[in-house]
Order: C-alpha cells, then structure tokens, then sequence
C-alpha cells in the first residue's frame, strides 16, 4: 500500500466516555477514519504510527444528523469510525504522558 495512503487513513482519535471504558476494558481504541479506508489500511496504519500490533478491527459508518442552522434545516456529514483491538500487553497513548 502506498506510504502516503496509510498516513492520511487515520482522522484522530474518537475520545468519548464510552470509548474511553471499551479502551480500558477490552484494549480496544476508536479512531475516525476517511470514509473510503479499508480495514487492512486502517490496520497498517495504527501499526506503523503506533509501533503496535493489531489484533482485529472494526468498522461502522455513523449516519450524520439533521440540525437547524438559523432558520433552514442541514445535515452534518456522515462519518466512518474504527474499533482497532491491538494485543494484550499493548498500549496505546494519545496524550503522549509516560
């Protein structure tokens, strides 16, 4: 897979209350991904930026919702995330703290 591909698969990390219990629970991470990336880039990717193995991942496309803007209805994009469950032993740390 081309090098250039695999660094602009991944968005950011996907930090919300419930992602942040799958994590310490189960190892697993969350991250927002381009909505055409497959799960073989996405796994390539998290290994080669976090010098991790992965385990499995998991893909879900998140529906945008209808919002108000001023007086006229919208709708925000829709969205793809990515359940990534790296091997026991192994972190993952965003913040970048030791």
């Amino acid at each position: 897979m081309n090098q250039e591909r695999i660094m602009k698969v991944l968005l950011g990390p996907h930090v919300t209350e419930k992602t942040t219990n799958i994590g310490e629970s189960s190892n697993q991470y969350v991250f927002q991904v381009t909505t055409d990336a497959t799960k073989p880039e996405i796994k390539q990717a998290v290994e080669t930026l976090f010098q991790v193995n992965v385990d499995a991942v998991r893909v879900t496309n998140v529906k945008g919702k209808e919002k108000r803007f001023g007086q006229r209805m919208g709708r925000r994009k829709d969205w793809k995330k990515a359940y990534v469950r790296v091997k026991d032993g192994q972190t993952i740390d965003f913040m970048g703290g030791e």
